[in-house]
């Protein structure tokens, strides 16, 4: 993996309450966000979205991928091949499902974001492939 940090027990710096975060959160948000959950393949509100602008977390606000970076991998999740910067996520093993993954999390608050896949065959200038919750982010556009 060549960009993230390694996820760490160190404090986010953006830290809320339990209570904090469902007040801010929608159900499915929270349940993606706080608890690890995935929302359904093809289903997210970005999956087919590639109009210009940057993906911001949900949860904070933290820049975490731009749309210069985003691309169709037909997986049924918006696709990035890259962080906005190599500091905007945390990365770390997920052994659950029975299989070994490695999970994207927002680097400012730790909000679970997806799963990143490295390998050939993504064809993309990284060879890796951001799988990212659309209800983990907001995009805002840029202005025309």
């Amino acid at each position: 993996m060549t960009t993230g940090s390694e996820a760490t027990a160190a404090t986010p710096s953006v830290a809320k309450s339990e209570q904090e975060w469902r007040a801010q959160l929608d159900q499915q948000q929270y349940a993606v966000l706080r608890e690890s959950a995935t929302e359904r393949p093809f289903s997210g509100e970005y999956n087919d979205t590639f109009t210009e602008g940057v993906y911001e977390c949900r949860g904070c606000g933290a820049e975490l991928f731009r749309s210069a970076t985003k691309f169709h991998s037909h997986c049924g999740w918006p696709s990035f091949y890259d962080p906005a910067d190599t500091t905007a996520v945390l990365v770390r093993e997920d052994r659950s499902l029975g299989q070994v993954r490695t999970e994207v999390l927002c680097a400012s608050c730790h909000g679970h974001l997806g799963h990143v896949f490295s390998g050939e065959g993504y064809d993309t200038p990284t060879d890796q492939r951001y799988c990212i919750n659309s209800v983990a982010m907001k995009l805002v556009p840029t202005e025309q």
